[in-house]
């Protein structure tokens, strides 16, 4: 039954609320003071499927990407850029007030650049046993077959088609397959998860499809198929051999910028640790400047910061070491010999690490999040030990989506 709403605002993970008798409703693709009509989602007695705008906002523009709307790789095409930065910066603000910290928060940096350097394609069998090779549609488990993809970097064009060649060679395996893709100089650096152990015949077949697509590497699991080229990213002036379906920020933009905020807030200081480092983005700039000690829970990871670094002239020591943060982390003690801390983690964010941070006496720590919640989290641990928080500048790399990221400055 086609039902009619009103749209009051948006929430937090960019869908329309509207204020019903029963309670709040939210409708994706829908914006504040929209009169929309809508119908039921099964299993979701709070949520609806947008079935057609019958008095828009004129905020709403129209979207880039054909997709948009079914696919469910980006939340607000449908959203005049203005607005959207407004709102997406507000999400950094509301949530440090949430959390009791009161700091400025710059202007949303944008960070797009060219695109999406990084995606994750899904391949399987639908209806009819039809391959069905692209992204996953909104909180379902359907598939969005395309054929491209706007907000893709254009060192991933050629993806979408090696994702299907290598779907179509694995195809009679009949297994799920997610399909990572990442642009590199040498090509794309393909790996490939959810296929299960390959015979010798079907590793042929996934050779003549690296070679046919020109592939840098293909991997499966993070074990080498076949490798035509070594894939490398530049990082500054490094250029860094990537690890089998390692972390790679979403863009090369978005890294730039995240580097550039972290070195302008580390200012002077001599001697750095970069925890949670990954393959030295910072760290590999940083030692420019500064002595580092780089750590990450990634063996591969750190392997492939120490080659980088290894290969570069004219920086200053790099020491690098395989350890797990969340179970070991670096400890006040040990703390005392930096005179800046870095920290970048997972979206789970760091809370033992902040805590022995906060028992520290290191005068400046730099705070680098994907997500404004733990960090907000994490924040609070390091006031409350009598840090302050004195800057935090949000930074869009995920154009179209709810993700906003931060760098921030604390001083003791």
């Amino acid at each position: 039954m086609v039902e009619r709403l009103v749209i009051a605002r948006l929430g937090r993970r960019g869908e329309g609320i509207a204020e019903t008798p029963a309670g709040p409703v939210y409708v994706p693709y829908t914006l504040a003071g929209e009169t929309i009509e809508v119908d039921a989602w099964p299993g979701h007695p709070d949520r609806r499927h947008l079935i057609a705008v019958a008095t828009p906002s004129p905020e709403r523009i129209a979207p880039i990407c054909p997709h948009f709307g079914t696919c469910g790789g980006c939340d607000l095409q449908h959203w005049a850029t203005a607005r959207y930065r407004e709102w997406k910066r507000a999400l950094v603000v509301e949530t440090l007030a949430q959390a009791r910290l009161d700091v400025p928060v710059d202007d949303l940096v944008e960070a797009q650049g060219e695109g999406r350097r990084r995606a994750v394609l899904h391949a399987r069998r639908g209806t009819h046993d039809i391959l069905e090779v692209g992204f996953a549609t909104l909180r379902a488990h359907d598939l969005v077959a395309i054929d491209r993809c706007p907000v893709l970097a254009p060192g991933l064009n050629g993806a979408i088609e090696a994702a299907w060649a290598i779907a179509e060679a694995l195809g009679p395996m009949r297994k799920p397959l997610d399909i990572q893709v990442t642009a590199s100089e040498a090509g794309l650096d393909v790996d490939v998860r959810g296929s299960g152990p390959l015979t010798t015949a079907r590793v042929g077949e996934l050779s003549q499809v690296a070679e046919r697509h020109r592939l840098a590497r293909l991997t499966r699991h993070g074990e080498l198929v076949v490798q035509r080229a070594v894939p490398v990213v530049l990082m500054g002036r490094a250029r860094v051999a990537l690890p089998p379906g390692g972390f790679l920020q979403a863009t090369a933009a978005g890294e730039a910028i995240l580097a550039r905020l972290v070195i302008e807030n580390c200012g002077s200081a001599k001697s750095i640790a970069d925890l949670f480092s990954g393959v030295g983005p910072f760290a590999l700039r940083l030692a420019e400047r500064a002595r580092i000690t780089a750590m990450d829970s990634d063996k591969d990871a750190i392997d492939a910061l120490t080659r980088a670094a290894a290969a570069m002239q004219g920086l200053k020591p790099i020491a690098a070491e395989a350890r797990d943060l969340f179970r070991r982390p670096l400890m006040a003690d040990e703390l005392k010999h930096f005179d800046c801390v870095v920290f970048d983690p997972p979206r789970q964010g760091a809370e033992a690490q902040a805590r022995e941070i906060a028992a520290s006496k290191v005068p400046l720590i730099v705070g680098v999040s994907c997500n404004p919640t733990t960090f907000a989290r994490d924040a609070r641990i390091l006031v409350d030990a009598g840090y302050r928080l004195t800057r935090v500048t949000p930074v869009d790399q995920f154009h179209y989506s709810i993700h906003v990221e931060l760098v921030a400055r604390f001083e003791r």
